[in-house]
């Protein structure tokens, strides 16, 4: 019975458990696996027939057709009929050619049969290797433009070109309105899919066609005079496109404000710096609320003042919105509360009011103009693409006196657009004026309770957190209220209470209370944002909102690296993927080059797409994203050598940084012929800093040490995710070169100052909520929030477009290679006396490491190390894999005598 009982216990074990778990979850996703393979395999093969079987309709019908349609139903003609077909497909194909050509939808149905078969390639790819979704409107548009168009163009050939769909369409169509009424639907629908189903632009083709007009009327205004003499022409509209050339975009770019005229800017200035312009272009000035005077507190009326700021600048891609007057209300016990509106971000406003880039077109097309002869071509472009796959720097050329333009590597890259993003609506923040009354009492109660006064107590209201500023009274003791962080956080029965105790600048305190309804921090809201799109900032990174619900956007160059931590679940890898987005959105490729480290190999291998764009890595390398241990420290000592090899082209270059040295070469002050060349910059992307330390430890560690103490002034910086922020992980090397920390919901106290050197993390309520040490300051942020479907789409976007030959490759790293010739040089005539008998432990045991030797044969550590060096030499046993045990090659004894006898 006791071993009955033994068994039992032992296959319960949490181990087992866990061995069945795994072994359950590695069979579901293999089923899973197999089953998308055969639904692949399926619906390419059935996309092949259907497309092959539709195409010899083509050929074959009118022999097919009479069999078809004197058989009593397909079912007959498919089992009974005995009379010969002439399709490729046989009577499959022929019965389902005229379904989808005679009864569907005529030879527009080869756009589904495709569609159907690149479906199948994506399924056994397991990825999306053809854009299906994107088919679905050219599907659309030939079922319900193209077989009408046939049938409508051709009413009389007996081949159905516009099936049974399109005939019927006509038909009812003639009927009801008649042959004009059939053309004009012809044209709504082809209407309908150009201009909202596609979106295409005709405003181009008009501007072009205003210019082949020789006279220009004046201009009336609305009193019926002529326009005055002083009105902007198209020549200052051409000079006024000067401010948009730092920032290239699309027609079918990101919405933006309406473009202001000189007049209109010059105005805005004289007004001053607190004025804002309204829908109609005049400026109007910015109402604010002045704080009112401290007055006594006499234990029986308290003074509160919420204030909601919002962000100062006005996004791009709306109008600004006036300034509004302060609010009053009246409350109960003799209560004021203060509320200063914020400047809303209407995202219809965003829609209502499109970007007029009329200048900067004019701009473009100028050149075409004289190029083309007067022609009207929408597709010529300016700069002709060439016909061969650029390289990095391929059209550098020092006869040339103009100034050096790295873009013109990749001349008709465009920069993903705003519309790719999620349009999630952020409307103006909640005041719930119950919650912050009940929130005020239930503080000022807490702080009497315990024998504490204050003077004022102040609201701001943000989109996650409030926080809520204090003015003790005389005498007070700050420590005093900082103890209090428990209690307050009890009275309130709220997450998250948080005591910056005093506030720096401030002689306040601040409480940070989270809000009941929090709001997201949309992506698209920091993009779109003045303070980003008109960023003179080297690398300008979008991380969130602060509490005062001002956009917080910083540059990673002069950070310049940047350390991430926080528990699984609580936005570390939103927050890096928002970093990513900012630079893409900002940076050309040729400006910049990511090298992405993901050990965990799915977080970053989303941006494999990009890698002839963005993407540096060592030379014959194959996958883009590192995931593979060696390679990653063959990566980071290939940057130190770029590193070491930038100071000397810096040095050469009389430079200090990379801004002055590129600076120089834009100017051709710098000779290609002697080795200079455009430097971009380079950002290291470490998802999972703590599998590396397990893995390779020191061979990691001071490469990247290195890095962080001199690639600055180069152009290289690091950012550094972790999930364990334990001081074996983030060592005292790591923390002295990161100045920039980051940090999301941590499990313990410990953990925060592991990261910041002050408490806090730990208090977070997650979801992006997180602390930002940069400088002297440490800030509360709600982090931008990006889905993966958006990522996925961006990627897609810069992925299609044409990209360098390669990509960016880093110097080779020799020392991986020296390691092997210095052990292939190991003399094993020369071996330890106890060398065939550790060969025989180590076989037996399946295990090589030196610590086993060690206590199997009483021996010391470097003459252990010896010996396993010699088994490695001998091919007994592999490589040093960090702390783990080294892999055996040989499996048996026997095998080992015979090994050695080759040997020796």
């Amino acid at each position: 019975m006791a071993a009955t009982k033994t068994k039992k216990a032992a296959s319960n074990s949490p181990g087992k458990k866990a061995s069945n778990a795994g072994q359950n979850s590695s069979m579901s996703a293999a089923r899973k696996r197999n089953i998308r393979l055969a639904l692949g395999f399926l619906c390419l093969l059935l996309g092949s027939f259907f497309t092959l079987s539709v195409i010899s309709y083509c050929f074959t019908w009118q022999q097919d057709q009479h069999h078809l349609l004197s058989s009593r139903g397909l079912f007959n003609f498919l089992f009974h009929d005995k009379a010969p077909v002439e399709n490729w497909c046989g009577r499959l194909g022929a019965a389902a050619a005229h379904i989808l050509v005679y009864r569907g939808v005529g030879i527009a149905s080869l756009l589904f049969t495709i569609w159907l078969g690149a479906w199948g390639v994506n399924l056994v790819y397991g990825r999306i290797v053809i854009p299906i979704f994107k088919w679905i409107r050219w599907m659309a548009l030939g079922f319900l433009f193209v077989c009408p168009l046939f049938s409508f163009a051709f009413p009389q050939m007996a081949f159905p070109l516009g099936g049974a769909l399109g005939n019927g369409l006509i038909e009812w169509t003639n009927g009801f309105a008649g042959k004009a009424g059939s053309l004009f639907m012809l044209i709504t629908v082809f209407c309908f899919f150009a201009f909202i189903v596609f979106q295409w632009d005709i405003k181009p083709l008009l501007r072009r066609a205003r210019k082949l007009i020789p006279a220009r009327m004046p201009a009336v205004n609305p009193t019926g005079d002529a326009a005055m003499d002083d009105a902007p022409t198209a020549e200052t509209a051409s000079d006024n496109n000067d401010r948009f050339k730092g920032f290239r975009l699309d027609k079918q770019d990101m919405e933006a404000a309406p473009v202001l005229s000189e007049t209109d800017e010059e105005a805005a200035m004289v007004t001053g710096s607190n004025n804002k312009l309204n829908r109609n272009g005049m400026a109007e000035p910015f109402v604010t609320e002045e704080e009112p005077e401290e007055e006594p507190w006499d234990g029986s009326n308290l003074e509160m003042t919420i204030v909601e700021r919002s962000e100062p600048e006005t996004p791009v891609s709306q109008p600004a919105a006036t300034g509004k007057p302060g609010i009053h209300l009246e409350l109960p016990q003799a209560d004021e509360l203060v509320i200063n509106e914020p400047v809303a971000e209407d995202p219809a406003a965003m829609e209502e009011e499109p970007w007029e880039e009329e200048a900067y077109e004019e701009e473009v097309y100028e050149e075409e103009e004289a190029t083309t002869d007067g022609m009207l071509d929408f597709e010529i472009r300016t700069v002709e693409e060439p016909t061969a796959v650029p390289a990095h720097g391929s059209h550098i050329t020092v006869e040339s006196g103009e100034p050096y333009d790295p873009s013109l590597d990749l001349p008709n890259y465009k920069f993903p657009t705003l519309d790719l993003l999620d349009e999630t609506e952020q409307g103006a923040i909640s005041l719930d004026r119950e919650e912050l009354e009940k929130n005020k009492n239930q503080i000022i109660s807490t702080l009497r309770s315990f024998g504490i006064e204050i003077q004022r107590i102040t609201a701001t209201v943000g989109p996650t957190v409030t926080l809520y500023e204090i003015v003790p009274a005389e005498g007070v003791r700050i420590s005093k209220i900082r103890n209090l962080e428990d209690d307050i956080a009890l009275n309130l029965a709220a997450l998250g209470i948080r005591i910056i105790a005093p506030i720096p600048g401030k002689g306040t305190i601040g409480i940070e209370v989270p809000n009941t309804n929090k709001q997201m921090v949309p992506m698209r809201t920091l993009l779109a944002s003045e303070k980003f799109v008109n960023s003179k900032m080297s690398l300008p990174i979008a991380l969130g909102k602060k509490i005062d619900n001002e956009n917080y956007i910083v540059d990673l160059a002069t950070m310049p690296h940047l350390l991430m931590a926080g528990a699984t679940g609580q936005g570390k890898s939103v927050g890096i993927n928002a970093i990513l987005v900012s630079l893409l959105y900002k940076k050309h490729p040729s400006q910049l080059k990511f090298v992405m480290v993901d050990p965990k190999k799915v977080e970053l291998s989303i941006y494999r797409l990009i890698e002839k764009h963005y993407l540096a890595m060592l030379p014959n390398e194959e996958e883009p994203i590192i995931t593979d241990t060696k390679k990653v420290v063959n990566t980071v000592n290939a940057l130190c050598i770029e590193m070491d090899n930038r100071y000397e082209l810096l040095k050469d270059g009389g430079a200090r940084n990379i801004k002055e040295y590129n600076e120089k070469f834009i100017k051709r002050r710098l000779n290609p012929n002697n080795g200079h060349k455009y430097l971009p910059f380079i950002v290291l992307v470490i998802d999972e800093f703590a599998d590396l330390i397990m893995t390779a430890g020191k061979e990691v560690e001071m490469p990247i040490a290195r890095l962080a103490q001199l690639a600055r002034a180069v152009g290289i910086h690091i950012i550094i995710a972790t999930q364990r922020p334990s001081v074996n992980v983030i060592t005292g090397i790591i923390k002295a070169n990161f100045p920039a920390r980051m940090a999301f919901k941590v499990s313990a106290k410990v953990d925060s100052r592991t990261i910041l050197d002050a408490g806090g993390a730990d208090q977070l309520i997650g979801r992006g909520d997180m602390l930002v040490s940069h400088g002297s300051e440490l800030l509360r942020l709600q982090c931008a929030f990006v889905d993966t479907p958006e990522v996925e789409r961006i990627v897609e976007f810069i992925g299609n477009q044409k990209g360098y030959a390669t990509a960016f490759e880093l110097p080779e790293y020799e020392g991986a290679e020296d390691e092997r010739a210095e052990k292939e040089m190991i003399d094993l005539s020369k071996r330890d006396k106890m060398f065939e008998e550790c060969a025989r432990l180590v076989v037996n045991s399946q295990s090589g490491s030196t610590s086993m030797l060690q206590r199997k044969f009483n021996l010391g550590y470097n003459r252990a190390g010896r010996i396993m060096d010699q088994l490695e030499a001998a091919g007994i046993v592999g490589p040093a894999a960090g702390s783990k045990p080294r892999d055996v090659l040989i499996t048996t004894e026997y095998e080992l005598e015979k090994h050695l006898e080759t040997l020796f």
